[in-house]
């Protein structure tokens, strides 16, 4: 059974992709130099005026100022090159790995221990707090205070989506696997799961835990049980299919 697709996901901080652009190449530019007020009030007022900006609500020279800010307090001191597919391991979270060395040790005897080249990870998106699978692992780079992070390229999204994602506060992990009908009975109350949630404006991934199980029985369409999940990320509860659940990987 495969994940359910995201419909859609929330802009960086309101700009356009061709804004955000345009300030990444401006950042890359000046480096750590500072601007004045005027610089980021001159650089709103061209982005309200674009055609690009129809529409949309008007842009303050202070969020330009707050962008600008948040990237040279994370620039790193080291920033490794774009990396080939074969070294994209080096950067994976040392605790997602530790744990499938550990899976695989702990196999017993002639079955297959795990290629760790096949494992697939799922990141949480610092703009909505939702996860979504991992494309690629472009680069990595260290902050001044020494944590280590990711930049990563979502499935199904371009690069001017991509993020550095911290691999310090577990914001990076092993893929959440998507359930048969028949796997309905391996989910218990108080199990971590990954919830598909359904809104008119978005569909996408949040952590829940399960709070309530109703069993029902299976019919031609397959598991009719329904789970009241509580999201993690505020707290709201819903009933929801099987259909809507991944669950976490054993190892």
């Amino acid at each position: 059974m495969e994940r359910l697709r995201p419909r859609e996901r929330r802009v960086f901080s309101g700009f356009t992709a061709a804004e955000i652009e345009k300030m990444e190449r401006l950042l890359k530019e000046s480096g750590e130099q500072s601007q004045d007020d005027e610089f980021f009030k001159r650089l709103a007022r061209g982005f309200n005026r674009s055609k690009g900006r129809v529409g949309k609500p008007a842009v303050k020279w202070t969020e330009v100022q707050s962008w600008f800010r948040d990237r040279q307090q994370s620039n790193p001191l080291e920033d490794a090159s774009l990396l080939n597919p074969s070294e994209k391991w080096t950067v994976v979270p040392e605790a997602c790995l530790n744990k499938a060395y550990e899976s695989a040790l702990a196999s017993k005897e002639g079955e297959k221990v795990m290629d760790l080249s096949e494992l697939e990870f799922e990141a949480k998106s610092s703009i909505d707090g939702a996860w979504y699978d991992v494309d690629t692992f472009l680069n990595h780079r260290f902050l001044s205070s020494g944590e280590a992070e990711v930049r990563l390229r979502f499935v199904g999204f371009g690069a001017e989506e991509d993020e550095w994602v911290s691999v310090k506060n577990s914001s990076i992990r092993v893929r959440s696997l998507p359930l048969e009908h028949a796997e309905c009975g391996k989910l218990k109350i108080g199990d971590l799961v990954l919830c598909f949630q359904e809104k008119r404006e978005q569909a996408i991934y949040y952590d829940a835990h399960i709070v309530e199980i109703q069993k029902r029985v299976h019919d031609i369409r397959g598991c009719r049980c329904l789970f009241l999940i509580r999201y993690d990320h505020d707290k709201t509860e819903e009933r929801v299919r099987l259909r809507r659940l991944c669950r976490r990987p054993a190892y």
